[in-house]
C-alpha cells in the first residue's frame, strides 16, 4: 500500500487532477493557464484554478498543447546582430507582445547573411514555430520567392522588393536623414558630411538618399568628398571612416550625420582624437536613437526611427496573420522623429 501511495504521489499532476479539485472541466484549466485565453474565464474561477495548480505542482505543457491544437505557441525572430542595440530593443518589444499572448520566442542572429535568412524561411516547416519575424538589412528577389512558398506566416521588418507577398513594417529612414540635414542647416552648418554604413544594404541606401535629399532641400551643393562609407554599422568602423573623412577633406566639415548611433559613437572618438570639439567645431547627429545616445558626452542628437514601435507592429501583424491566414498583406511603419540633444549645438 505504501508503494502504491508513493507511486501516486510521484505521478505528475494533470489538468484533470486540477479540474477535479476545483470542480471544473479540464479545458477550463487549460484556458486559465494559457495567457491567450485567460480573459474568457471569470476571475474567481481563475484564482481557484491557479491555487489548485500551484498546490498540485501542475504546469501547462506547451508542447503537448501544440500537438493537440497544431500550434506550438512559439514564434521565430531573426535579426542581423544582437550586439546592435536596435535589435535588442526590437527583440524586447516583440517579447512583450508575445508574453501577453502566451507565446515564446526562438531567437536567431543571422550575421546579416541573406543565405542564412533564406535557409531559415525555407526550413520553417521543420522549426516548430507558428510564424516568423524577419529583420533584414537587404531583402532580395530571392527572399520574395521563398516567402511565396513559406510554410508558416512571415512578417518582414525592412524594405522588401516590389511584389513581396507578406506583411511588412517599414522604417522611413530616408525621411529621417533628410530631416537631420535640415536641422543642421538651420543651426548654421554648411559643410555637412555623412558617415554611412554599407551602401548595398537597405538602411545604407535609404539614409544616403535622405542625406542627399536634405542637401538639395537646403540648397547645399552635393560634394562626394564629404561622404564616407564604413565597412559595417558598428563603432570601430565608424571611427575609421570618420578618420578617413577628416584626413581627406579640406576645409573640414562643420557637421557630421552618421547613419546610425554606433557609427556616431565611433565618429565622436575620431573627432576627439583629432582635437576637435563637439559641437563647437563639428556638430554630430546619429540615427536610431538607441540608449547609447543618452550616455555619450555630449549626449547625441539622433533620429528616432521607432525601433520598439516597429517591432510591436510586426508582432501584432504576425498574430493577426496566424489567426487569419487569408487576409491581405499590409505595409505599415513608424514616422521618424529627431531627438535633439547637445551634440548638434542646438539642444532643446
Amino acid at each position: 500500500m505504501d508503494a502504491v501511495n508513493r507511486r501516486k504521489s510521484q505521478r505528475r499532476a494533470t489538468a484533470r487532477d486540477v479540474a477535479r479539485r476545483v470542480g471544473v472541466h479540464a479545458s477550463t484549466v487549460s484556458r486559465v493557464l494559457n495567457p491567450a485565453t485567460r480573459d474568457v474565464i471569470s476571475d474567481e474561477i481563475a484564482r481557484r484554478v491557479t491555487r489548485a495548480a500551484a498546490a498540485l505542482g501542475y504546469r501547462l505543457d506547451p508542447f503537448a498543447s501544440g500537438l493537440r491544437t497544431h500550434r506550438s505557441r512559439m514564434v521565430g525572430v531573426l535579426v542581423p546582430d544582437i550586439a546592435n542595440p536596435v535589435y535588442t530593443t526590437m527583440v524586447g518589444s516583440i517579447q512583450e507582445v508575445a508574453r501577453k499572448h502566451g507565446l515564446r520566442l526562438m531567437l536567431h542572429a543571422t550575421g546579416a547573411d541573406p543565405e542564412d535568412e533564406l535557409e531559415m524561411v525555407r526550413d520553417l516547416k521543420h522549426r516548430f514555430v507558428d510564424g516568423l519575424i524577419l529583420a533584414s538589412l537587404h531583402l532580395t528577389d530571392a527572399h520574395a520567392n521563398e516567402l511565396r512558398r513559406a510554410a508558416a506566416p512571415v512578417v518582414l521588418i525592412g524594405r522588401p522588393p516590389k511584389g513581396t507577398p507578406t506583411d511588412t513594417v517599414r522604417a522611413y529612414s530616408r525621411k529621417g536623414a533628410a530631416e537631420a540635414v535640415r536641422h543642421l542647416h538651420a543651426a548654421a552648418r554648411r559643410r555637412i558630411g555623412f558617415v554611412n554604413g554599407p551602401q548595398h544594404t537597405a538602411p545604407g541606401s535609404a539614409r544616403r538618399l535622405g542625406y542627399l535629399d536634405g542637401l538639395r532641400t537646403c540648397g547645399l551643393p552635393r560634394d562626394e568628398t564629404l561622404l564616407e562609407v564604413a565597412e559595417d554599422f558598428m563603432i570601430e568602423p565608424g571611427r575609421r571612416a570618420a578618420e578617413r573623412l577628416l584626413a581627406r577633406v579640406r576645409p573640414r566639415p562643420d557637421a557630421l550625420l552618421c547613419a546610425n548611433d554606433l557609427l556616431a559613437v565611433g565618429a565622436l572618438s575620431a573627432l576627439r582624437d583629432a582635437g576637435l570639439d563637439v559641437p563647437a567645431d563639428v556638430a554630430l547627429v546619429g540615427m536610431d536613437n538607441t540608449p547609447l545616445a543618452e550616455v555619450t558626452w555630449p549626449r547625441l542628437t539622433s533620429v528616432d526611427l521607432g525601433s520598439a514601435e516597429r517591432a510591436r507592429l510586426a508582432a501584432e501583424l504576425l498574430l493577426k496573420r496566424i489567426e487569419h491566414p487569408a487576409r491581405r498583406p499590409r505595409v505599415v511603419g513608424a514616422d521618424p522623429r529627431l531627438v535633439v540633444r547637445e551634440s548638434c549645438g542646438a539642444a532643446a
